[in-house]
């Protein structure tokens, strides 16, 4: 996949790709910081179709929504002939009680059996995290479990 890099002078960088159905996606990342995701038409990439300012926090999360399916799809393939092994990803929300707290907090793996295997956060991997990694808001977390186990990670990532 090539992403194609186009400085915008006095307002930033745009960098967008060309997806397989034709369609022209990107993001210009302003001067200032802000961003933006943008649809270009495929035979014009000046013409933009759509404009969407995001936030710091959304384009993070945004990041880790679309990087984490390749994670979850190799862990899924990896764990496949292992009956009762499930992948499942939680997203750290910006008011979950683990915002800004230690992974250790959670005591995850004690009361659920469930390892904690990546933390995608703005786009990057943090593979195998250790107790005092901090977790924070936007974090997908890659969780490898069973399912009751997975389901209990659920409530307490939500509630505690």
């Amino acid at each position: 996949m090539r992403v194609e890099q186009t400085p915008l002078p006095g307002i930033g960088v745009r960098k967008d790709i060309v997806t397989a159905s034709g369609r022209r996606i990107g993001t210009v990342t302003q001067r200032d910081g802000e961003t933006e995701l943008i649809v270009s038409r495929a035979d014009d990439p000046d013409a933009c179709l759509a404009s969407i300012p995001l936030t710091a926090d959304e384009a993070s999360t945004l990041g880790n929504l679309l990087g984490a399916h390749q994670v979850v799809a190799q862990l899924t393939e990896e764990h496949r002939d292992l009956p009762g092994v499930n992948t499942r990803q939680f997203l750290i929300d910006i008011d979950s009680p683990y915002d800004g707290r230690k992974l250790g907090d959670t005591k995850m793996r004690t009361r659920t059996s469930v390892s904690l295997v990546a933390v995608l956060r703005k786009g990057q991997v943090q593979a195998s995290p250790t107790p005092d990694f901090t977790l924070a808001a936007g974090d997908l977390l890659v969780a490898v479990g069973t399912s009751e186990g997975l389901d209990a990670a659920a409530e307490i990532l939500r509630g505690g």
